[in-house]
């Protein structure tokens, strides 16, 4: 180092020296870019009183990975300045300067203290400078300097993508490239071998091969078939150092998945298939499935299934259902065993999707045969014609066949066939149908002007199975008959002047007629017989159905005659004619000279002068309250109650009376009317009167008693006649309902005296207990004790 500095000619110098040992290597010396070259390497003597630094640059190069328990030494700092006496202090500064590397402050000597890694840092950039120790003035000027970390092979190649995932096409040919692999090596590219990959297949021959220096895999093998295998591992190495042995190496698994082409033609699994039906089975209904068997999958296994021979095409129909690519075979039409009892099909099912490079693997396509059998039911009846129409004229006679309804059981039995209506299609009931033949007739009068038309259902039932019915519509027309009188459409009244002279149009008529002749309606107008001389006026008919009311004189009093009814005849042009006489009611009014109307009332001539409106309305209104009170006073008298006849002898105190709730007893005779039982008279035949609080809840059945029930003038008699008529009719409620009296019901020794249960016995109820009651009950003991004589004849 001192030849160097006295080659170069400089002054005060600072070295780097780095010794070459087994860590460090000085591999060159580069002059600082602050030095001057000229100053370095020029042969020129130069001055020493210049102020230019003496700078030697050298870079470090240091191992990575130092892995030793002593301090790495990288190099020595030196200035020439410095004695050997301890009177210059070295500092270091910069990248890692007292944590990665340290000086002697003394010697120079410059450290690594903790372990290199170049894939952290590949260099290290540090200031150095020389003190005086005792002043620390600066000795040289601060200069930097480089250590580079220096490549090892510490680093295996990474596949930083992997593992991968890759399809490939089935039956592909050899070399067909599959996917790109790459593994990156941490290693400096620039030094040795250290990031050299080269990549090899461990896993997946014979199938598939890599490119050693790209990583292309490709297929290695012919005729690959994803049904036989479809997916495959594959294991890929690359190894840095080029691949020479003490290399590192890294792995991934690249999952290959073989992807469908259509290769396989569809099979049918049978070539013969055995389905049934239901002659009822309706349009659409499906039949039966078949499937043609096809080892591809997605959009190559997709199928259709078309009918390509067999007698039965057009009775039934194949779809392909798109989610499990099946044919379902449908009813394309009715069936009928009575028919054809079976059927043959024959089915193609194809791939509709084909590659032109498998074709020599096909034919892609295949069919198979299918017999259908129509299996037979019970039918309902089935009507000739599916509709009826028919037309009747309104006055066709109750009775009359319109139509003959024909239907037949379609089964090979053919029941037989009853005939019947709908009533709900026919609520007027104006037809009926024969239950055997089937004939429409009409059962009430038709009214084309009331109902023009008929939509009625007639049924048909088998007589062996009630629950098969056939049904079918029948719309009747009801034709028009000439059976109704044209009239006026409404209230004709009409106005004439006193001034009126002759010919004077009064008033325009019109008629109308319910009735709807093919031709159209035609009205002809003409006076009545019994008018056809008036005097007063006559009548023009305008030939357009309307006519004209026109004046024969003039002349016309309100005095004389204030109103006039004049009869006109109106005839139709049916067959027959058909005429009624409407009326036209004419008013006289006295007119102004203009012949505006200005009073239609005689009352004008006959109201005196000094009688007015108002005093006229005064006494009408006091008359009508004079009538209002003789009314009231009448309805009053009316009303008054008249003393009964009471016949001494006849007097009954024992009351039978009909009650619907519970009562007082005999004290009780507010809620029926006794005149009933005190007058015989009441008693005579005819409806008996009921109960003046209350509606009998069942008719009484008085006017249907016997005559062996009949009544004589007697309370007696009457009570024995009721007595009859409720044991003749068992399911009548008693006369003498249910009552509570104060000595007989619920919660007495008497219990209950009403009949109600008496029609719940075969035998004849004996009360013979009622005599040993006591004389309260001696009446009835009398009317319901057995007798011991013969019994009476009613």
């Amino acid at each position: 180092m001192s030849n160097a500095k006295s080659r170069l000619g400089l002054g005060t110098s600072l070295y780097f020296w780095a010794l070459m040992d087994l860590t460090t290597t000085v591999l060159s010396s580069t002059p600082k870019p602050e030095v001057e070259l000229e100053a370095l390497f020029s042969d020129k003597p130069q001055s020493h009183q210049r102020s230019k630094r003496s700078w030697v640059w050298n870079q470090f190069f240091v191992l990575e990975e130092y892995t030793g328990t002593d301090p790495l030494y990288v190099g020595k700092l030196h200035s020439d300045m410095d004695r050997g006496d301890g009177s210059i202090r070295y500092i270091l500064s910069g990248e890692g300067a007292g944590i990665v590397f340290t000086i002697d402050d003394t010697t120079g000597d410059i450290h690594a203290i903790q372990r290199l890694d170049r894939e952290e840092r590949a260099q290290y950039t540090l200031r150095a400078q020389a003190l005086d120790r005792r002043t620390g003035r600066p000795m040289e000027p601060e200069s930097e300097f480089i250590i580079k970390i220096q490549d090892i092979n510490d680093n295996e190649p990474k596949f930083l993508d992997g593992p991968y995932i890759a399809t490939v096409p089935e039956m592909s040919p050899v070399g067909t490239s599959v996917i790109q692999v790459t593994a990156t090596d941490a290693d400096d590219p620039t030094y040795g071998n250290s990031a050299r990959v080269v990549y090899s297949i461990l896993q997946g021959q014979p199938y598939f091969s890599v490119d050693s220096k790209t990583g292309v895999i490709r297929t290695a093998l012919m005729n690959m078939d994803r049904e036989a295998k479809e997916s495959y591992e594959v294991i890929i190495q690359a190894k840095d150092m080029g691949g020479q042995l003490g290399g590192l190496a890294g792995t991934t698994t690249i999952n290959i998945t073989l992807s469908d082409v259509n290769d396989n033609p569809p099979r049918f699994p049978q070539k013969h298939y055995q389905m049934s039906v239901l002659e009822s089975a309706p349009v659409s209904s499906t039949v039966g499935r078949v499937f043609a068997k096809d080892l591809d999958e997605g959009i190559n296994a997709e199928m259709k299934y078309t009918i390509v021979d067999g007698d039965g095409a057009d009775a039934f129909d194949i779809n392909t259902d798109p989610n499990f690519q099946v044919g379902i075979i449908t009813v394309k039409k009715p069936l009928s065993f009575e028919s054809k009892k079976s059927y043959t099909l024959k089915i193609e099912g194809a791939n509709p999707h084909l590659e032109m490079r498998f074709l020599n693997l096909g034919p892609f396509q295949d069919t198979t045969t299918v017999h259908i059998s129509v299996e037979d039911v019970d039918e309902p009846p089935v009507f000739g014609p599916g509709f009826y129409f028919v037309e009747v004229p309104e006055d066709v006679t109750i009775g009359t066949t319109i139509q003959i309804i024909s239907a037949k059981d379609p089964d090979v039995t053919n029941n037989s066939i009853r005939y019947s209506i709908d009533r709900s299609s026919d609520p007027g009931r104006f037809f009926y149908v024969d239950i055997s033949t089937g004939a429409l007739m009409t059962a009430r009068p038709l009214d084309r002007e009331e109902f023009s038309w008929h939509n009625i259902t007639v049924l048909a039932m088998e007589m062996n199975n009630p629950s098969q019915v056939g049904s079918v519509a029948v719309t009747i027309k009801v034709l028009d008959v000439n059976d109704n009188a044209p009239e006026f459409p409404r209230f004709y009244e009409a106005f004439i002047c006193e001034n009126s002279n002759a010919g004077q149009l009064i008033q325009t008529v019109s008629a109308v007629d319910q009735d709807d002749p093919r031709n159209g309606q035609h009205f002809y107008y003409s006076l009545a017989p019994e008018a056809a001389n008036n005097p007063n006026f006559t009548v023009r008919d305008n030939q357009d159905n309307t006519a004209q009311i026109l004046t024969r004189r003039s002349g016309f009093r309100q005095q004389e005659q204030s109103i006039f009814y004049l009869p006109i005849l109106i005839a139709d042009s049916g067959q027959p004619a058909l005429s009624s006489t409407g009326t036209l009611t004419i008013q006289v009014c006295s007119c102004n000279d203009d012949g505006h109307v200005m009073s239609c009332s005689p009352e004008s001539y006959t109201l005196p002068v000094s009688l007015s409106r108002g005093a006229l309305i005064a006494i009408l209104a006091c008359i009508f309250v004079l009538l209002v009170l003789v009314l009231l006073i009448l309805s009053m008298r009316r009303h008054r109650k008249q003393p009964y006849i009471i016949d001494d002898d006849e007097n009954i105190h024992e009351n039978i009376v009909r009650y619907d709730d519970e009562g007082g007893g005999e004290e009780d005779t507010e809620a029926f009317d006794i005149a009933a039982m005190w007058n015989p008279r009441e008693a005579q035949a005819g409806a008996p009167k009921t109960r003046q609080d209350m509606l009998p809840e069942i008719e009484s059945l008085s006017r249907y008693v016997p005559q062996t029930c009949a009544v004589s003038s007697t309370v007696h008699s009457y009570v024995l006649a009721k007595l009859c008529e409720a044991d003749m009719d068992l399911w009548a409620p008693p006369f003498d309902s249910l009552q509570t009296y104060m000595f007989e019901g619920d919660g007495s020794v008497a219990g209950s005296l009403s009949s109600l249960q008496s029609a719940t016995s075969d035998s004849e109820q004996s009360f013979d207990f009622l005599t040993d009651w006591g004389p309260r009950f001696q009446k009835l003991a009398e009317l319901y004790g057995a007798s011991e004589g013969p019994a009476p004849v009613w």
